[in-house]
């Protein structure tokens, strides 16, 4: 029998169709209520369908038939599934990894989810108590006990146990893109439950016309281990007086929350409660402008942590007037693009003659090689400025050269293989990050690549050759040679 433990964490990152009730069984909406429970004790069903014609409606569950059974007694006749059933049906993609499948299920206090292909065709049902008795033991399964939480400081007890989490998902075989992804709405659902908290227990919240916004590696959801907060806000232009002063109380015990529970402020001060972060629609707007249209150096550094943002919490419009501003902005202005990629092509990976690897000579990482310097940073960079260009301002850097891959801005060779350096360049990141903290060291980005094994030694050199080929692609796409210096 294989390790209970290893069979798990490997749940967590199989495909929903590998585990979920498959056909789902359905029923109309006219049933009567009685023939559904029928049904559902026939099939051993905790939850059904509804359909109208091939059209999911809602969800019948056996709570609904509890709560009925309680309001109604013996007098059933004449209820039907209509009355009494969930309207509306939150899905699942069939191909999603089963952890999201979680996370949907907590974040919106549901215990079954519908399952759907590619073509948006409902192919089954998955519910939590299929989920639940498959790991009673997984340390990865904290998002119950994270949405359960009633203080900010079991908060904080639960976020420590997901340093515990990662090790074991990276033991179990989970690739990069899957970990970093559950890192990420690990995150979020931390970030999510601070806010209701704050809201609960001490009346702090944020007023209706504005919106709290993730940047950088967050906003991408991208995260690896204790990446620092970086956050602005946006707000509508009208707002009173009053909910400015919500807006900076909101904004600072927010950032005291993340930093209490163990996210690090932001050493930059690239965070919400910093005024220079904190601002309404339109002077977000002449900012931007601002830096588009002068893209020296400090503008650069301020878009490009910018430009990933995404709402965490609050009025969602506010995101998408800031998008649709920033298309236009961009697009008005014909040197913007080539000259942000000018400043990106400045990091070369640091490979020599006949790929040697070169280290830094001196300072902290001396011997050592900066893996954020080395190539993350430049293929974060380059394939969010390639999907600006193209209109795609959402998603995780594998989402971006995907996308760029199908729209044929980039090969769909040349898509694979930067998307699987940026997974190695990633990888690496995480183990040294890992490393640093079970021996009790500050985190770092640094490894010493010739205490590499031999094949590591050649995925790190394979993954800065394909860094340097999307810096070819970028100065070829962009004409950089025709840029004065």
């Amino acid at each position: 029998m294989p390790d209970s433990n290893f069979y798990e964490e490997s749940f967590f990152f199989r495909h929903v169709d590998g585990v979920c009730r498959n056909p789902a069984i359905t029923c109309p909406p006219d049933l009567d209520v009685i023939k559904a429970a029928c049904l559902m004790s026939d099939q051993n069903l905790a939850g059904l369908v509804v359909v109208e014609g091939d059209a999911p409606v809602g969800i019948l569950s056996v709570r609904d038939l509890r709560d009925l059974i309680a309001r109604a007694g013996h007098n059933l006749e004449g209820y039907r599934v209509a009355d009494i059933m969930h309207r509306g049906v939150i899905t699942v993609r069939a191909k999603a990894y089963v952890f999201e499948a979680i996370f949907k299920m907590a974040k919106n206090n549901i215990h079954h989810l519908a399952v759907i292909n590619d073509e948006q065709a409902l192919i089954g049902v998955i519910n939590a108590i299929d989920l639940l008795s498959k790991q009673t033991h997984s340390p990865l399964y904290l998002t119950q006990e994270m949405e359960a939480a009633e203080s900010i400081e079991e908060l904080r007890q639960i976020n420590g146990r997901i340093l515990e989490m990662v090790r074991s998902a990276m033991s179990a075989g989970a690739d990069t893109r899957s970990l970093v992804h559950l890192i990420a709405h690990f995150n979020d659902g931390f970030t999510r439950r601070i806010i209701a908290l704050m809201d609960k227990l001490e009346g702090v919240r944020l007023p209706v016309k504005a919106a709290y916004l993730a940047l950088g590696s967050e906003g991408r959801g991208e995260q690896t281990l204790r990446t620092d907060q970086d956050s602005a806000m946006v707000y509508a232009d009208d707002i009173s007086t009053a909910d400015l002063e919500q807006c900076a109380c909101f904004a600072d015990r927010l950032v005291d929350a993340l930093a209490f529970v163990g996210i690090p402020r932001c050493p930059g001060n690239t965070m919400a409660s910093n005024p220079q972060w904190r601002h309404s629609l339109s002077e977000w707007q002449e900012l931007l402008e601002q830096w588009i249209n002068v893209p020296n150096g400090e503008h650069m550094v301020n878009f490009g942590m910018f430009q990933d943002f995404r709402t965490i919490h609050g009025d969602s419009s506010l995101e998408a007037a800031l998008h649709g501003f920033i298309h236009t902005a961009t697009r008005s202005n014909k040197l913007f693009f080539p000259y942000v990629a000018k400043n990106i092509v400045r990091f070369p990976a640091p490979l020599g003659i006949f790929g040697r690897i070169k280290v830094e000579r001196r300072g902290a990482n001396r011997g050592k090689v900066d893996l954020k310097k080395a190539g993350i940073f430049a293929i974060t960079e380059a394939a969010s400025l390639l999907a600006l260009e193209n209109n795609v301002d959402k998603g995780t850097t594998w989402d971006k050269l995907e996308k760029l891959g199908q729209m044929g801005v980039l090969s769909i060779r040349d898509s694979e293989k930067i998307s699987e350096a940026f997974s190695r360049l990633v990888n690496f990141r995480l183990q040294r990050q890992l490393s640093d903290l079970a021996a009790g060291k500050p985190l770092t980005n640094a490894i010493d690549p010739l205490r590499l094994p031999e094949n590591s030694q050649k995925q790190l050199r394979e993954a800065l050759r394909s860094v340097n080929q999307l810096l070819r692609i970028i100065r070829d796409h962009y004409r950089l040679e025709f840029i004065s210096r």
